[in-house]
């Protein structure tokens, strides 16, 4: 992998592991490798590379969403009153997607050793009515990554917030994704959600292991556990993910997961998310939270690999 001289990638080595981080490019992750026990110098890609040069994000490794994850009809939302109009942001969505950002160049810095942050201060990005400021931690340890995201909110009206990761997984045939959740959100052909069932289409149902290759699914999952395993038999690999403040943070009641499985490509996503989709336009905001100016919202994932 190249680095890009447009958009350089700062890399953190630390336990076996290999972290590439671009903040330029909308504080994304260029890559997170292992050690090859098998190859001397070779490296497994646990999060499918950036190929260095592309300034998409969707063909990143992975990126943050904030102030909101995913998709918001209506042209905005209705926030204690008030009409909050927010833009398209991406060519060919209809809708504003995925917050605003993985839109703009992070600040980066190095706490320590075994850590780098990136930090972005947002004042109303075309025109949305956030203010924010947000800081994204990585910290290698033994046998993974801790992975934070924590916003604060700076304006003086209270605002709905939402948080989520983006990483995108290699697929190989046999690659299979387990998590424990309750239903799913249905869709049409647009990607909004118009149903909510615990009756999981064939192919679907994440308790019992749902393959990576297969028909779309561009879907929320309610009622998550807060743990995910990624298995990947022909490479003799697990990742698994947990949230170390699940209980704290409410319980499945108030967790949310999102896969995307193209039906094509080498890649598919497990998305931790705080609000399932266009949650602005469903009863009662789900999963979003409303923070006052300097309240805070925050979302940590510990990621783990191991032999499968």
């Amino acid at each position: 992998m190249n680095d890009s001289t447009t958009h350089p990638i700062t890399w953190l080595s630390h336990a076996g592991q290999h972290l590439g981080l671009v903040p330029s490019l909308g504080g994304s992750v260029a890559a997170w490798q292992i050690d090859d026990p098998r190859q001397p110098g070779g490296r497994i890609d646990l999060w499918r590379p950036w190929d260095g040069a592309t300034p998409d994000l969707y063909k990143m490794a992975s990126f943050a969403m904030v102030p909101w994850s995913n998709r918001i009809s209506g042209g905005g939302f209705t926030h204690a009153g008030q009409f909050h109009p927010v833009r398209p942001n991406r060519a060919g969505e209809p809708y504003p997607i995925h917050g605003d950002g993985w839109l703009q160049p992070w600040e980066m810095t190095q706490p320590a050793p075994d850590t780098l942050q990136m930090q972005l201060r947002s004042e109303r990005f075309d025109g949305n009515p956030y203010e924010y400021e947000c800081v994204q931690t990585f910290r290698l340890v033994e046998g993974g990554l801790d992975q934070s995201v924590q916003v604060r909110h700076l304006g003086a009206q209270p605002l709905p917030y939402g948080l989520g990761l983006h990483p995108w997984f290699p697929r190989t045939p046999g690659t299979r994704i387990t998590a424990p959740v309750q239903g799913v959100w249905l869709c049409g052909d647009d990607p909004l959600p118009t149903e909510h069932t615990q009756q999981f289409p064939p192919g679907w149902d994440l308790n019992s292991g749902a393959p990576a290759n297969g028909g779309l699914i561009d879907n929320a999952y309610t009622g998550w556990g807060g743990t995910a395993q990624i298995d990947w038999p022909e490479r003799g690999l697990r990742l698994t993910a947990h949230m170390p403040d699940f209980d704290k943070d409410g319980g499945a009641a108030h967790h949310y997961c999102l896969v995307y499985r193209p039906p094509q490509g080498p890649a598919f996503c497990f998305e931790p998310i705080t609000q399932p989709i266009d949650a602005f336009h469903q009863p009662g905001q789900p999963g979003l939270r409303s923070l006052a100016q300097g309240e805070v919202l925050a979302m940590n994932v510990s990621w783990r690999y191991g032999a499968l």
